[in-house]
C-alpha cells in the first residue's frame, strides 16, 4: 500500500478509536433519530480531516481511491455500524452516487449528486420485490407507462434500503415488457419519496429488530407514480446494466465491511477468552476447543482479507466483467466466514453473547442477510462453478 493509502488508514482508524466506536454502546440499540445528533458532529470531524466520500474521484470532492484502495478503509469502517455513514460512503448511498455521476444528466447530477455528496441528504435503492425472485433483476413486476411528458409507476418493492427519511429512490421498473431482450426490459429511474405515488408502508423487521432511518429496509407501494420522463438514468433499458455497474464494486466494499465487523468480533472474543475466568487461574483462553476458534478465525479472516484484495485489484485493473469468478467466490466465502466468526465469538461470550449488551447479537441478526443480498450464496456458487467449466469446454 502507499505512504498516501497508510496515512488514510491511520487517520481513518483514530477517528474510529476516538468518536465512533463510544457510540456503539450507547446507541446501537436506539432509534436512529437519537443518534443522529451525535453523528453529525462526528461526519463534520470527517470533513475537517479531509477524509469526506473516500470512495469519490477527486473532482468530485472525494478523495479518488480505487476500488482495492477503498476497501482497505471499508474493512476499518466495518468495525462499527455507524462507520460508513460518518464517512459518507454508506450503501446504498454510495451506489447511487457512482451511478448519478456516471450516468445522471446535468440537471440530475445538480438536483440529487451533489447535495448527496454533501451529506445533506440521504437516497434508497428500490429493486427488490416480495412476489418476485431478487437474484433475477430480469423479472419484475413494477411496471412503468409513458403517458405524456411522464413516467406512471405502479408496482410493490421490499426491502428498499434505507427509505425512512431517504429524499428520493433509484427505482427499478419494467419500461418495456414486450422486447425479447430480457436484459432491456428495465430501467432505473429516479423518485422523490415526497411524490404522492410513492407509498411508505413500514419497516421492515429483521429478526426481530425493525431499524430506522439508514438501517431500514422499508416496503414501499408505487401506486399512480407520476415523474418526468426526463427522471430516467441513462437511456431507457438501461436499468439492468447499470445495476451490473454497480454490484461488482459494490460487492468489495460489502466484503470488506464484513471483515471489518469479523475483526471486532474476533477482538471482542480474544478479550472475553483471557478475561473470563472459570475458576482460579483458569480463564477461557486456556481451553482448547476455545483456542481452535480462534486459530481458525485468524486463518478464516486473513484468507477472505487475501481474497477480496486480489478480486478488488482485478477489477481495478481488467474491469469488473473480467473479475466475474473471483467476484462471486468472495461474495460467498466472505458471508459464511463472518457468520463463523460472529457464531464463535458469541459462544464465548455465553450468555452476554446474545445479548444486547455487545454489538455481536445484533450482527448476527442483521448480518444473516449477507448470505442472501446481491445475490444469494447458492446463485454466486453456481455463477462461478459455470465460468470456471468454461474454461475446461
Amino acid at each position: 500500500m502507499s505512504d498516501r493509502l497508510n496515512d488514510i488508514l491511520k487517520k481513518v482508524q483514530t477517528i474510529m478509536d476516538q468518536f465512533i466506536y463510544p457510540l456503539d454502546a450507547r446507541y446501537h440499540n436506539k432509534e436512529w433519530v437519537s443518534v443522529v445528533p451525535f453523528l453529525e458532529e462526528i461526519r463534520e470531524k470527517v470533513k475537517q480531516a479531509g477524509l469526506w466520500t473516500p470512495q469519490i474521484p477527486i473532482a468530485y470532492g472525494g478523495l479518488g481511491l480505487s476500488v482495492a484502495e477503498f476497501g482497505e478503509v471499508s474493512a476499518i469502517l466495518g468495525g462499527s455500524p455507524y462507520g460508513h455513514y460518518c464517512f459518507n460512503c454508506q450503501a446504498p448511498d454510495a451506489g447511487n452516487m457512482e451511478i448519478l455521476m456516471e450516468f445522471g444528466t446535468a440537471e440530475q447530477k445538480e438536483t440529487y449528486l451533489m447535495p448527496l455528496l454533501a451529506g445533506q441528504i440521504r437516497s434508497c435503492f428500490s429493486m427488490t420485490e416480495p412476489d418476485f425472485p431478487g437474484s433475477n433483476p430480469t423479472f419484475m413486476g413494477t411496471i412503468a407507462v409513458k403517458d405524456g411528458a411522464e413516467y406512471v409507476i405502479n408496482g410493490r418493492k421490499w426491502f428498499t434500503s434505507a427509505a425512512d427519511g431517504a429524499s428520493f429512490a433509484i427505482v427499478m421498473v419494467v419500461t418495456d415488457s414486450n422486447t425479447s431482450d430480457r436484459h432491456r426490459m428495465a430501467s432505473q429511474i429516479i423518485v422523490p419519496t415526497d411524490n404522492p405515488g410513492f407509498k411508505f408502508i413500514r419497516n421492515i423487521s429483521i429478526m426481530g429488530d425493525e431499524g430506522s432511518g439508514w438501517h431500514s429496509h422499508a416496503e414501499i407501494v408505487y401506486e399512480n407514480c407520476r415523474v418526468p420522463l426526463a427522471n430516467v438514468l441513462g437511456k431507457e433499458g438501461d436499468g439492468f446494466s447499470i445495476a451490473q455497474k454497480r454490484l461488482g464494486p459494490g460487492r468489495i466494499h460489502h466484503c470488506m465491511r464484513w471483515i471489518g465487523i469479523c475483526e471486532r468480533a474476533f477482538d471482542m472474543m480474544c478479550r472475553r477468552a483471557l478475561s473470563r475466568e472459570l475458576a482460579p487461574g483458569r480463564t477461557l483462553a486456556d481451553q482448547q476447543t476455545v483456542q481452535n476458534w480462534i486459530a481458525e478465525s485468524r486463518a478464516e479472516i486473513n484468507a477472505a482479507r487475501l481474497m477480496v484484495r486480489d478480486a478488488a485489484l482485478k477489477i481495478d485493473t481488467v474491469g469488473a466483467s473480467n473479475a466475474r469468478i473471483e467476484i462471486s467466490i468472495i461474495k460467498f466465502y466472505c458471508a459464511n466466514v463472518m457468520q463463523k466468526v460472529l457464531d464463535r465469538a458469541i459462544q464465548v461470550h455465553g450468555a452476554l453473547g446474545v445479548t444486547d449488551d455487545t454489538l455481536l447479537a445484533a450482527w448476527f441478526r442483521l448480518e444473516r442477510s449477507a448470505r442472501i443480498y446481491d445475490g444469494a450464496d447458492e446463485v454466486h456458487k453456481r455463477s462461478a462453478a459455470k465460468q470456471i467449466l468454461k474454461g475446461y469446454q
